[in-house]
């Protein structure tokens, strides 16, 4: 029998991430990341990706997408794909197609990272999860904020999700309080996606000028980290330790929410490119700030996901419980 070809993608709104998961453990290889606004559909865009590696029709296809999954759609949040399982497996001829939720895919990551894919902020120092047990959530700042948790029970890993970051913000100091206020007067209601995300962090310096009563050019989230990151701006240095407070806070709401008493990771492409900004910041004061449970807290790791491909991880484990189900399913067919 021929070696199956298993399709993995992580989909998001400006890149469209593919590779070909390994068929022993969880891992991928031959991974190309293509631009979405290159093609009308994620179709059009597979059929790009198996040419320029010379792969055949794949046996079984596996994608993580931006955006809620719903009746086994989604569509994308920053452009125009619509994913339908169904039309996929139709066109590709296979009736192994799934669709997850991106942070469902690197919450599916976190048993397979090796100690050097993470950074650990502040103390205490990370425990090897247990084999049989746990409870972690993954946060990520980007282009919104996701989160999501995963609990594992003797075989099965459970992904929770949900859209925890547009649950209100809560402040807790007068500064914030004061940023909440001027935020109402754009938006009314505040999310905390409002203010922890690429978008966010802009939020958060434009409200700053308006409470320093100073005139200064907007400015992108990626010129904010740069200015923050060199020392060059004041304005921009409070900002980035604003935003990482909260997302601390945040951070620390979401583990008590879940009970992820086992550590909380934080994914993203900000954190990654920052991780000495966030590890200087007050996100761990923010995280341990939790009154009564602050013991509790302090008892809780928290690690930067620096895997350069988390999602793609995740749908590789994916990928495989899929081939380990159809091959059951052909044994069970043959008997």
């Amino acid at each position: 029998m021929a070696e199956p070809y298993l399709l993995i993608g992580d989909i998001g709104g400006t890149n469209a991430r593919f590779a070909l998961a390994n068929t022993a453990t969880p891992g991928f290889s031959d991974e190309l990341t293509l631009q979405c606004a290159d093609f009308a559909s994620a179709d059009l865009a597979i059929k790009h990706y198996l040419k320029q590696i010379n792969a055949p029709t794949p046996d079984i296809i596996c994608l993580a997408a931006a955006g809620p999954i719903v009746d086994r759609q989604v569509r994308l949040t920053n452009n125009n794909w619509t994913l339908a399982a169904g039309e996929l497996s139709r066109e590709f001829g296979i009736p192994a197609v799934r669709l997850l939720n991106d942070f469902e895919a690197i919450a599916y990551s976190i048993p397979f990272l090796r100690d050097d894919d993470c950074f650990c902020i502040g103390l205490p120092n990370p425990a090897p999860l247990d084999e049989e047990h746990y409870m972690v959530a993954i946060l990520g700042p980007g282009t919104g904020l996701g989160a999501v948790g995963l609990r594992k029970y003797a075989d099965s890993l459970i992904p929770i999700t949900g859209e925890a970051s547009h649950g209100g913000f809560a402040p807790e100091t007068q500064v914030q309080l004061d940023i909440l206020t001027v935020m109402r007067e754009r938006y009314g209601r505040v999310s905390s996606e409002r203010l922890v995300s690429g978008s966010g962090l802009e939020n958060i310096y434009w409200a700053l000028t308006r409470l320093h009563n100073e005139q200064h050019t907007p400015l992108s989230a990626a010129e904010i980290f740069a200015m923050a990151n060199d020392n060059s701006d004041s304005l921009a240095s409070e900002c980035v330790q604003l935003f990482f407070e909260m997302l601390g806070q945040i951070a620390g709401d979401i583990a008590l929410t879940l009970g992820a008493e086992n550590g909380i990771f934080i994914a993203g492409g900000i954190a990654q490119r920052y991780p000495n900004l966030l590890a200087n910041s007050g996100f761990r004061a923010g995280f341990e700030n939790k009154g009564r449970h602050r013991s509790l807290m302090e008892r809780i790791p928290t690690q930067i996901i620096m895997h350069p491909q988390p999602g793609l991880l995740g749908a590789s484990y994916c990928a495989l419980r899929m081939m380990d189900a159809a091959l059951k399913g052909n044994a069970e067919r043959a008997q």
